[in-house]
């Protein structure tokens, strides 16, 4: 295998496990939208734009996981790491939910400014909470697992979970 392709699949290896959780995390926030909105005429997310934006997330974090900013705290308590990245990965997500919700409010109001306007004024901010309460849960779960399988390792972390070891496949 050329070290090209061994640095592709490396990439691509790593890109798996935040995709699938930004999928499923997307979906269940797509499935929460359509719920709440039911009736109300405004439109929900597309299974396209959520598997976009997964693999969109899914290559944020791993990026993100190698800026020194995102593992400020390598050598204390998993603790530390995990309310550090969830805060982070939290604020970004609530950025990028406010964002695609002003989008969709700047294109109907031709401006940003009149699109941020009609965005604060017909925002249901209890619906907004709540995906938002969600989101944060998952990504505190996303985070957890991340940092547990960063300290102890895949096969040391699939032995406690499934009872055997992965024998070190990736």
């Amino acid at each position: 295998m050329s070290k090209l392709s061994a640095e592709i699949k490396k990439e691509v290896v790593a890109l798996i496990p935040p995709t699938l959780f930004f999928l499923f995390t997307l979906s269940l926030i797509a499935l929460l939208r359509a719920l709440m909105l039911k009736g109300s005429g405004i439109p929900v997310s597309s299974w396209v734009q959520i598997a976009v934006g997964a693999l969109i997330l899914g290559k944020s974090v791993v990026i993100a996981d190698l800026l020194p900013l995102i593992n400020r705290y390598p050598d204390r308590p998993l603790a530390y790491n995990i309310a550090w990245k969830t805060t982070i990965y939290t604020l970004v997500a609530m950025l990028i939910h406010y964002a695609e919700r002003l989008f969709d409010y700047w294109k109907e109001a031709g401006g940003f400014v009149a699109g941020n306007e009609k965005l604060l004024a017909e925002i249901i901010w209890p619906h907004f909470w709540a995906i938002q309460i969600v989101l944060a849960l998952l990504i505190f779960g996303y985070c957890t697992m991340h940092e547990l399988v960063r300290s102890l390792g895949r096969d040391r972390v699939h032995e406690i979970f499934f009872g055997t070891p992965s024998n070190g496949q990736r």
